[in-house]
Parts: C-alpha cells; structure tokens; sequence
C-alpha cells in the first residue's frame, strides 16, 4: 500500500483518466498494518481467522484490505442480524464460497452453524471474523470453533505506523492522543473523539457483554480505574470507593479485558528467594482513554500531573504488547516486586532466560535509573537489561544493561 502526505491530492487512474478517491475510503488505506502478514499467514492455516480488539482499531479497514474479493457483512446492520439470528443456516448459505462477517460477536447464534459450515469445507480463509470485544474467550464459542479457526488481536496504531504520517510527536503528544485510527486519518480533535468514544463504549459494548444497570456507576468505575495505571490492582480498595461489592468489581474488570480497554501483567511467579508481591499490574490498552479519564487534555496538563510516569508507562508496555500481537511472539510478559518496594517495570520470559526491562519517564539518564535493574541481575544471575526512558539516545553499558529511547521500540524483544 502506497503512502502519501495528509493533505495531499487523491486519486485512481481508470482507463486514461484520473479521478478522485473519496477522502474516507482512501485515508485509511495508506497506513500498511504491520499485522498484515501475520493475517495472511492464518488465512492460509485456518479455515476461519477471527480479528478482534478493540472498537475503531482498524480491523474492519485491515480486513477489507487484505481480502478485496470477499463479500462484506455487518451485522451491526439491523437487517443483516435479524437474518443471522432468526435463519443462521440460510444466512451462511449466501456465501457458499467464503465472506468477511463484521462484528460478529453480535450474532451468537452463528457460531454453532459456522461449525458445521467449516467442517464441510476444505480451503482455508473462508470465513474472515471480526468483533469489538474477544468473543473466543467465550467458552462455548471457542467450543464450537477449536481447531478451526486462527485468530489475530489487533490494537490501534504502533509507533512504526503512525510514523508513516511524518509527525514530530513528542511522548507527551501520543500520551494524549493515543493510537486510534480515526484521530489520525480523520485529523480528528482527540478531546472531541475520545469522550464520544468512551460513551459509545459504555452505552453499547458494556451493555452488550453484561447488562450493567448504573452506567453512571460504571464511567466512575472507569475513572478511578485510570487513577491506578501502572499500580496493583486493589479489588478491595475499588470496591469501596465505587460503592459496589468485590464480585461486581471483578466482572466489571474482566468486561474491560475482554473488550481491549484494560489489561492485567501479572507478577513474575519465581521469587528468587524472596517474598513477592502476587496482584497483577493494570495499564490500559490506548493512553487516550486514560488520559482522558483522567482529565487530561493538554501537554501543559500532563507536563506536571502526578501520573505523567505511569501514563508513560502505560504508553511503553502496551507499545510492547503490540509488538508482540502483530508479530505472533511468544515470549511472556509480566512485571516484578518484592514486599521490600523494589520493582521491575516488566520482564521478558523467553523461557531459557529473563530480561529485565526498567521504564523511566525522564530525558536524562541518571545513576538511579539503574539501582533496581542491577539488583535483579545479580539476584537472578542474568546478564542483560534495558532501560527504556523518554529521551533520545540510546546507550550500551558495558554491565549488560542497554538504554534505549522509547522512540526505538521496535527490536525490544531481540
């Protein structure tokens, strides 16, 4: 896929003449998704491949892109759902030869006759799956499709991706203004975007996944949840400051998880000895929806907030979680802390050996930067490290410990 300037002329030559591509259809075409290999690989594999992630990451864009020839059905379309729910065996049949069914957690019914469907077929890439929110992970689901079906999360934008539009973002900017396609292709305000989209989210999705009653309650929820980026997860401090009982707070927890707004590192288990802490770690999908949460609008906000670390944070751990979707890696992740306060922002388990990765928000490389990741690797007899901070350039230090812009994410697991 070719890239041009924002801003500039579009076009499609059609015989011997040019004319102009409309403005929405093309926009998003111009940014070459890093997962799109992996996409064709399972489309070879499997004989139904399922992208999910979150709301407006760009995986209907992703697919109609990949597989121009497949016919294309929404069932956010009212028509088309009703069809796939009252005659699901007679709606698959319109596509005896495969097609790209959008959003299709919103049809459950589909799933079982898909089965039967896929079991009569021989060639891979039938059917083509997209959902807002990780319908696999629903057991019956997965139930009816296991073995059948390759699946890829897609989440917005990477930091390799956005650079194709030539902007000279600094951390604080993608702090505020996330990944989100449409901020992107559409040069959308992200304090117009962003807190339309966290009230499509609750007032559809939520709603969707678990008919929660107060979604006044819930938005609060949300709010005091983007207070704790970065930090354990205290379900019983939440309980009482939302108002609700600890059960709740775990479902309301694992609604956000399922439909890519939050994620939970779970502590590293092997303890060196030493008395660990055990809670998993919450960040956010997209630094946008926190900091928005949060109030948070402008750098002159952000520049002195007392949560600017850990948005940053957030901003690099889930730039590594993407990293590891879009390229199929399968090394694991988690963070660690003992009950003496000292901490790893996150460790790479690539089973034969850890590396211990150490985030810092400011420009500067200091001695300090250094003190938790030095103890690890002697504690854990290992012999690398990183640090990644907000600065520029980059260090190899002679004791194994690398520093490295966040802006050079890109071979973080090699």
């Amino acid at each position: 896929m070719g890239f041009e300037v924002l801003g500039m002329a579009k076009t499609n030559k059609i015989g011997n003449k040019w004319n102009p591509i409309p403005y929405n259809s093309y926009i998003c075409s111009m940014i070459n998704r890093i997962a799109t290999d992996r996409l064709k690989k399972l489309a070879s594999s499997f004989k139904a491949v399922a992208v999910t992630g979150p709301r407006q990451s760009g995986k209907t864009t992703l697919v109609k892109a990949v597989f121009p020839d497949i016919p294309y059905y929404s069932l956010e379309n009212p028509d088309n759902r009703l069809f796939s729910t009252e005659d699901p065996r007679g709606f698959l049949e319109q596509f005896p030869d495969g097609a790209i069914l959008d959003e299709v957690q919103r049809s459950p019914m589909l799933f079982s006759y898909l089965q039967e469907v896929l079991d009569s077929k021989s060639k891979p890439g039938h059917f083509i799956l997209t959902g807002s929110n990780n319908f696999l992970l629903n057991e019956q689901i997965s139930q009816s499709l296991a073995g059948r079906v390759g699946y890829l999360n897609l989440l917005p934008f990477c930091l390799d991706e956005v650079s194709e539009y030539g902007l000279s973002y600094s951390e604080n900017d993608y702090i505020i203004n996330g990944f989100y396609p449409p901020v992107y292709d559409q040069k959308i305000d992200i304090q117009e975007w962003m807190p339309n989209y966290i009230r499509t989210y609750i007032e559809r999705d939520v709603r969707q996944i678990k008919n929660v009653s107060d979604l006044l309650v819930f938005e609060k929820f949300m709010r005091l949840l983007a207070g704790r980026t970065g930090q354990e997860l205290n379900y019983t401090s939440l309980s009482v400051e939302v108002g609700v009982d600890v059960k709740t707070i775990q479902s309301w927890i694992s609604i956000l998880a399922t439909s890519f707004i939050v994620f939970l590192l779970p502590p590293f288990y092997k303890n060196y000895n030493k008395t660990i802490v055990k809670r998993p770690k919450l960040y956010f999908y997209d630094t946008a929806v926190a900091s928005s949460l949060l109030g948070i609008h402008k750098k002159e906000h952000l520049q002195s907030h007392p949560l600017r670390g850990a948005l940053f944070e957030c901003l690099v751990v889930s730039e590594i979680i993407k990293q590891k979707l879009n390229n199929d890696i399968k090394h694991k992740l988690y963070f660690w802390r003992d009950k003496t306060g000292r901490e790893i922002d996150l460790i790479v388990d690539k089973t034969s050996k850890i590396v211990p990765i150490e985030i810092k928000s400011g420009k500067t490389i200091q001695s300090e930067f250094f003190k938790s990741l030095r103890y690890l690797l002697k504690l854990s007899k290992e012999k690398h490290g990183k640090i990644i901070y907000a600065g520029d350039t980059g260090q190899k230090r002679t004791e194994g410990i690398d520093v490295i812009s966040w802006k050079n994410l890109s071979g973080i697991f090699n």
